[in-house]
């Protein structure tokens, strides 16, 4: 390899302090990068709480059906405010989205 072209896995730190390095230790320092985490892992609960929840609604419907014949229309409202609300925080989980879901600065979707 010649001088011009360093190895890829090579980190090159710049006398300016505009480096890889750098831009890392910023990353590193970041309140906010540490804030969302913080609510990444709030969001995963609350996610795997509303999957539950979720399941009791799965399963009610199921039953109504079961037992009616017919789809109830509460349970089917339900069922689509979940997936919205698992959606909201899927997308903010996987950084597809800033705003972060109901409780805190979203509101509850509609169905």
């Amino acid at each position: 390899m010649t001088d011009a072209n360093p190895p890829a896995d090579e980190i090159i730190n710049e006398p300016d302090g505009s480096g890889d390095g750098s831009r890392m230790e910023d990353n590193l320092k970041s309140k906010s990068t540490w804030l969302r985490l913080v609510f990444m892992i709030v969001f995963s609960a609350i996610a795997n709480l509303t999957l539950v929840i979720a399941g009791f609604i799965v399963v009610i419907g199921f039953l109504f059906v079961l037992f009616t014949g017919e789809v109830n229309e509460k349970v089917k409202q339900a069922g689509a405010v979940i997936a919205a609300y698992l959606s909201e925080i899927v997308s903010y989980l996987t950084f597809n989205s800033d705003t972060k879901p109901f409780p805190f600065d979203g509101e509850l979707p509609k169905s």
